[in-house]
């Protein structure tokens, strides 16, 4: 499905998309980005095993965590784990950015990824990032869901790779992603 550009009003299609495209399969696992949790919140009661996958502390400034505490309780009562951590295609190369004004092979790889438009971007990089943190099975298909910014326009089903062995990740099937972004 591609809709006709990005943004947070396809959230509750791509999830109802995501979770009948898991279904179908016999995925048990879907990775969201949420940094709030409120596109993580959609996928309670969905009878699979999901991770929330949130911007890492300190993205909107030193010291900020822009989760709501209250509503990672929510999610982790419902049986969602909730990830905050380093950005897979961040962290240190970005930092080389900001101090040195270059660009670095991971930001060469989240660019190239952006050809695909940034929901696409943020599906592959969260189930790596989930992957990493052992809180889905090496080896297997997952369903990403990710977005442009606010609410969720791309879905993917992929088997992620470790970040060591990133460039191993194989995207299976994009499930729906914007059509002009």
């Amino acid at each position: 499905m591609y809709w006709e550009s990005k943004g947070p009003e396809y959230t509750d299609k791509t999830v109802e998309m995501a979770v009948k495209r898991a279904r179908e399969l016999g995925i048990g696992h879907i990775v969201v980005a949420s940094h709030t949790g409120k596109t993580a919140e959609k996928f309670i009661g969905c009878g699979m095993h999901v991770v929330c996958v949130g911007h890492h502390v300190g993205f909107r400034g030193p010291g900020v965590n822009e989760f709501p505490e209250d509503m990672k309780k929510k999610l982790e009562s419902a049986g969602i784990d909730v990830l905050i951590t380093t950005h897979l295609m961040a962290g240190l190369d970005r930092c080389l950015r900001f101090k040195f004004q270059g660009i670095y092979p991971a930001e060469i790889i989240a660019n190239t990824l952006r050809m695909f438009g940034q929901g696409v971007k943020v599906c592959i990089e969260i189930a790596g990032m989930a992957l990493d943190a052992g809180l889905i099975p090496y080896g297997e298909d997952i369903v990403a869901v990710g977005g442009s910014g606010k609410g969720a326009d791309s879905a993917l089903v992929l088997r992620p790779a470790h970040s060591n062995n990133f460039l191993d990740t194989k995207i299976r099937e994009i499930i729906c992603k914007p059509r002009d972004f």
